[in-house]
């Protein structure tokens, strides 16, 4: 069996930022932390942060007046922080930066005026942050019809955002009919999208040209990972997305098969390298390991957990 890893894959910066804040966090207070919502989508880093002292839930109401509570990388409405502030509870925010980038633009255009139509999938923890971070008028589109049924009260005054974890070709469609149907419409395509997106879909697609199946390794509430199965769906590719090895299924390889591998941007590469484990185990396989420009992006941790870094060090 030929195995083809793609690169790059799995952790993106924000994903490698959030984790390290819990896991600082509970060095630096001890245990129990809360987080608000799953910190990343992979139930194996949550499990394993929960065996280490996170306690996650999805209402503030079930967290103790003044414990550490972080928010979840997807982001917050500006409800939750309040709600959050007001029972005085210690806030550290692991919100992406690339979200948080999107909530400042979606704000300037609403205090600018504007309505302002989100792409992206309605229900998903960053689309609802996004939406509760604005003061005005808000709209969420996933698909080029949504587009045509949407009522604006003032169609010369619109702007648009996406969610990041869409890539560029993911939003194309929408983005173009809200320009067709609101010609002044205000945007910046790309300055919502995350680089990791972007670069795992096009990782995924420089798969296909060398194989036969296309296996997923990711949660099955990741947006992204969900997403890189149907880029290779699309491509003409089996494709399957697995949360861990366990999920495999032996009928879906043969002899010699050519197998793609990748795995979606909140995912361990541990979980990847069981599946290959996995794999060797039905056959002697060979392993290749696609070119491409390293991944340099970092994300600082957030000011507030440095200074307590300070502080404990100090003493």
């Amino acid at each position: 069996m030929e195995i083809i890893l793609a690169q790059p894959r799995g952790f993106c910066a924000g994903v490698v930022r959030a984790i390290e804040i819990v896991e600082q966090a509970l060095e630096i207070y001890g245990p129990p932390i809360y987080v608000l919502h799953e910190i990343v989508h992979n139930q194996h880093v949550v499990a394993d942060l929960r065996r280490r002292g996170a306690i996650f839930t999805e209402d503030l109401s079930d967290i103790p007046s003044g414990a550490v509570t972080i928010f979840s990388a997807h982001g917050v409405s500006a409800a939750r922080v309040e709600e959050a502030r007001s029972r005085q509870l210690d806030i550290i925010d692991a919100t992406c930066p690339l979200v948080a980038k999107i909530h400042l633009q979606a704000q300037k255009y609403s205090q600018e005026g504007l309505e302002v139509v989100i792409v992206g999938h309605p229900g998903h923890p960053e689309v609802e942050g996004t939406r509760g971070r604005i003061p005005g008028p808000v709209h969420v589109v996933s698909k080029v019809e949504d587009v045509w049924q949407l009522n604006v009260t003032g169609p010369e005054h619109v702007a648009y955002v996406t969610q990041t974890t869409l890539s560029v070709d993911d939003t194309r469609d929408v983005i173009l009919a809200l320009q067709q149907r609101f010609p002044n419409i205000r945007g910046r395509e790309l300055d919502g999208i995350c680089y990791a997106t972007q670069n795992r879909q096009n990782a995924v697609r420089k798969l296909v040209k060398d194989t036969e199946l296309l296996l997923v390794v990711g949660a099955r509430n990741s947006s992204n990972s969900n997403r890189l199965r149907e880029v290779g769906e699309q491509a003409g590719l089996r494709a399957h997305l697995v949360q861990d090895a366990s999920e495999l299924d032996m009928s879906w390889f043969s002899p010699g098969i050519r197998v793609g591998i990748t795995a979606g941007a909140s995912t361990p590469e541990r979980l990847v390298q069981e599946v290959i484990h996995r794999l060797a185990q039905i056959e002697d396989i060979k392993i290749h390991e696609l070119e491409a420009d390293a991944e340099d992006v970092t994300f600082r941790l957030p000011i507030t957990l440095l200074t307590k870094q300070i502080q404990s060090t100090s003493h």
